[in-house]
């Protein structure tokens, strides 16, 4: 378990790191804010994981844990460093409406999928465990 809570904490280390260079070289026409309440979400989903997923006998749902905090941490901590709140360098324009969204944003989605995948996966394997009492 420890090991897996190493990979999950040094990926997720790993990835807000990228995020946030991304953001300190690149300029962003478009920035969102976060209430305070988000925030504290974002804080608690972040320990939730790193407390909760390594006890799940799977690298790589430690790993996609791992790429789903990165992202988290990365908008935790620009919240945080920019004024102006979180820098959203890639911008979508439609005829209409756009979308603006930042390598965090990709990477919490991505490592979500990959945490969700992975669970799946386990538990299509230990489908005969799954009806055991606890």
């Amino acid at each position: 378990m420890q090991s897996r809570r190493g990979i999950l904490i040094a990926t997720a280390l790993v990835f807000a790191a990228i995020d946030l260079m991304h953001k300190a070289l690149t300029s962003a026409e478009f920035h969102h804010t976060r209430t305070p309440y988000l925030t504290l979400v974002m804080g608690a989903l972040i320990a939730a994981l790193v407390v909760l997923v390594p006890r799940l006998p799977s690298t790589a749902a430690a790993v996609g844990a791992g790429v789903a905090c990165g992202g988290a941490l990365g908008n935790l901590v620009s919240l945080l460093a920019w004024t102006q709140g979180v820098p959203d360098p890639f911008v979508i324009a439609g005829a209409t409406h756009g979308l603006a969204f930042n390598l965090a944003d990709l990477f919490a989605v991505s490592g979500d999928a990959l945490l969700l995948s992975a669970v799946i996966l386990y538990g299509m394997q230990q489908r005969a465990r799954l009806h055991e009492r606890i």
